[in-house]
């Protein structure tokens, strides 16, 4: 049995890739237990229904999969834990950095992994989810506890059909991640438009290159390979003209009137600059932008 905390679009999109009953979703304190129902809309081919059970007091998962937004991720691990074997791996899909961090040092007796995915998924409307663009998925240890079970980890999320692979150094993955992150989802976000569009955008072009100096000065700090300055634009703008339709999660978030993981994000460069004495003034506005637009 795989446990998915987080039944969101990647979380529905995991449930519904994965062999079906074997996939249960872990509920919130107080919440329904009735089967969770929706339709799901695979890349080719129509849409199925998917019917996910909750996971039942007493059932113990082999894997244990957290699919919520990185806010919410140590109070939902807080909650689930507390009924789950404590050798169960818990694999973390959030965005950005620190959410990562935070379960690692909370719970340093479990083998904690993380995965960086570019599964693209989403949820147009109520009760159908979407699987919106096909990529791969990274799974490594973000522990010792963790490392032994890395290849186990990954052959289990590769019966899903999706592209699993596991990474050795899952910390340079998400850091790959982030980068590209932070330089697109701020700006699609307070420009309110698609991936594509921040590029011939005035704010866009003024604060692109100061961005990537500060993202560049704070790599060599995190231990992290140095790139220039340019090639970290070259990075950003190569991903925006490829997902150029595509609405960031950060921009969804804002319409929806959700919580951003911002914090996460420019947020997480902005408290790295202050730890290091490094200058991060464009990424801490950046993401005052971003908090202002709740």
């Amino acid at each position: 049995m795989i446990a998915i905390v987080g039944a969101g679009s990647l979380g529905r999109l995991w449930a519904a890739t994965l062999p079906a009953g074997q996939v249960a979703f872990v509920p919130r304190p107080g919440q329904a237990p009735e089967p969770a129902r929706y339709r799901f809309q695979p890349l080719v081919g129509e849409s199925f229904s998917v019917t996910v059970p909750w996971l039942q007091r007493g059932q113990s998962p082999e894997l244990l999969l957290v699919t919520t937004k990185a806010g919410d991720t140590l109070k939902a691990l807080k909650a689930a834990l507390p009924s789950i074997a404590s050798s169960t791996p818990i694999v973390l899909f959030q965005n950005g950095l620190g959410s990562q961090q935070q379960v690692a040092a909370t719970w340093p007796q479990r083998p904690v992994l993380a995965a960086s995915t570019t599964e693209g998924a989403n949820r147009p409307e109520q009760g159908l989810a979407v699987h919106a663009g096909r990529g791969d998925t990274w799974v490594g240890a973000l522990n010792s506890v963790g490392q032994p079970l890395v290849n186990r980890v990954a052959q289990q999320l590769a019966e899903s059909r999706l592209e699993v692979h596991p990474e050795q150094d899952i910390l340079g993955r998400l850091w790959q991640k982030l980068v590209i992150n932070a330089g697109i989802n701020a700006f699609t976000a307070i420009l309110d438009c698609p991936n594509g569009e921040i590029l011939k955008q005035p704010f866009y072009q003024q604060w692109i290159d100061p961005l990537c100096e500060e993202i560049s000065r704070l790599l060599g700090a995190a231990g992290q390979p140095n790139q220039a300055p340019e090639a970290l634009r070259d990075g950003i703008e190569a991903v925006a003209r490829r997902t150029a339709t595509n609405t960031s999660s950060m921009r969804a978030d804002v319409l929806a009137g959700r919580p951003t993981e911002i914090d996460f994000i420019n947020g997480y460069l902005a408290r790295l600059g202050q730890l290091h004495g490094i200058a991060t003034p464009v990424n801490q506005m950046l993401t005052e932008r971003v908090q202002q637009l709740n």
